[in-house]
């Protein structure tokens, strides 16, 4: 019998579900949850894919670990704990091109490219859905980059590895955007507030008149 899970790498608990599904079959709960979180350590933080292959009879498991998705990758890689809402507008880290080199890598056992370079492409879109620059651009604007075959020597050499300097000089490029969000994120929230402000003095009914 296979049971398909979903459960956060090296952190799995117990719960109704868990027991909803385990239960029935009599199986040792807390054994099962010990060997996926050993099996799954390497993952920590991120929610990953698990299959358990049990013996109904003999009570017997053993756990398959499938690949995450490529989104938890990213953030695990980059350190963020969600996506941009407004992609365009609001960007949440800066990935340099050696790191989506080997995160798309590590995945490339279970992706559908055809070649290094498809994978590749495939890390930088999800880059793009999440809100997060390469090498200080807009993901999308690496995807035409690749198209155009700029990156092709770090692509087929499978470069992984971002030297210092560059790391530093992605991290101060973005301390400088997430600034400038900053700033205008809270400009805006200002000027919702008096907006806000100016409807109620609208719609406040007027102070009767006193008495003489």
């Amino acid at each position: 019998m296979n049971i398909k899970l979903l459960v956060d790498g090296g952190a799995m608990k117990p719960g109704p579900a868990l027991s909803q599904k385990l239960g029935p079959l009599g199986m040792n709960i807390n054994m099962i949850i010990q060997k996926v979180n050993e099996a799954t350590k390497s993952f920590s933080g991120i929610q990953v894919p698990v299959e358990l292959n049990i013996d109904a009879g003999t009570k017997e498991f053993d756990v398959k670990v499938f690949s995450p998705p490529m989104s938890g990758l990213i953030k695990k890689e980059l350190g963020i704990e969600k996506g941009s809402g407004t992609q365009k507008k609001i960007k949440v880290g800066n990935a340099s091109m050696e790191q989506i080199i080997s995160l798309a890598k590590t995945k490339l056992p279970n992706l559908l490219c055809k070649d290094f370079k498809c994978a590749v492409k495939t890390v930088v879109g999800t880059c793009v859905s999440l809100g997060i620059l390469i090498d200080n651009k807009p993901a999308v604007e690496i995807e035409r980059e690749i198209e155009e075959g700029k990156y092709d020597k770090e692509i087929n050499s499978m470069i992984t590895e971002t030297p210092a300097e560059k790391k530093k000089e992605l991290a101060e490029y973005f301390s400088k955007v997430k600034k400038e969000q900053d700033k205008i994120l809270q400009q805006e929230q200002a000027a919702k507030a008096a907006e806000e402000a100016a409807k109620t003095t609208e719609v406040a009914p007027a102070a009767p008149a006193k008495k003489e």
